[in-house]
């Protein structure tokens, strides 16, 4: 049985897009891009909605970005190799391989999905992400928190819902980045409203 986990960038102040949907303020550097790296060698399946699908779809369909060095090149592999699922009611097709398009978000389906992996799979794309959160399908967190604040755009964590989390492990990285890993605890904390 595989665990799902939500993976995502977060500044300071809890957002993973500012208020133009600009995430250009991310010091990732080398060595949170390697770690993002083993992150993504770690999992067998990627959950994504649409806009992040197709952000993340250009690490196979544009084979300049992995020449662009060995990290590149490491996270390209790693990306490639994962199977995909893609929820949009809005795309025709999808451009990379080992991608399955889903027109909704199942929570059984997901939950099947789960039962039957050989290994864990992650959700990204805050809106599906919080969809998994609210149907209690998500098993653990890992915040890379960034040392900046926006001020404001689409948070990277559900509104409206509590959840209570177990602090797992933390990293802290030279350019000032902590990763945050955390187990959602049992159902009985979460869910209810704020």
């Amino acid at each position: 049985m595989g665990k799902l986990i939500y993976v995502t960038n977060v500044s300071l102040d809890g957002y993973i897009e500012d208020a133009q949907g600009d995430i250009n303020w991310f010091p990732l550097g080398d060595e949170v891009f390697a770690f993002h790296t083993g992150l993504l060698r770690s999992v067998g399946t990627l959950l994504y909605g649409r806009r992040l699908y197709e952000a993340m779809a250009v690490w196979e369909t544009d084979p300049a970005l992995a020449a662009r060095s060995d990290l590149t090149a490491d996270f390209a592999n790693a990306w490639q190799a994962a199977s995909k699922v893609v929820y949009s009611t809005t795309l025709a097709t999808v451009p990379t391989a080992g991608t399955r398009l889903e027109r909704r978000f199942d929570p059984a389906a997901v939950r099947e999905l789960k039962a039957t992996a050989g290994s864990d799979l992650t959700v990204g794309g805050a809106g599906l992400a919080a969809r998994a959160f609210e149907a209690g399908l998500v098993d653990e967190c890992r915040l890379l928190i960034l040392p900046v604040v926006v001020g404001g755009g689409k948070p990277g964590l559900p509104k409206g819902m509590r959840t209570d989390f177990e602090l797992l492990d933390e990293r802290r990285f030279r350019n000032g980045v902590v990763h945050l890993h955390y187990r959602v605890l049992p159902s009985g904390h979460q869910g209810s409203a704020v």
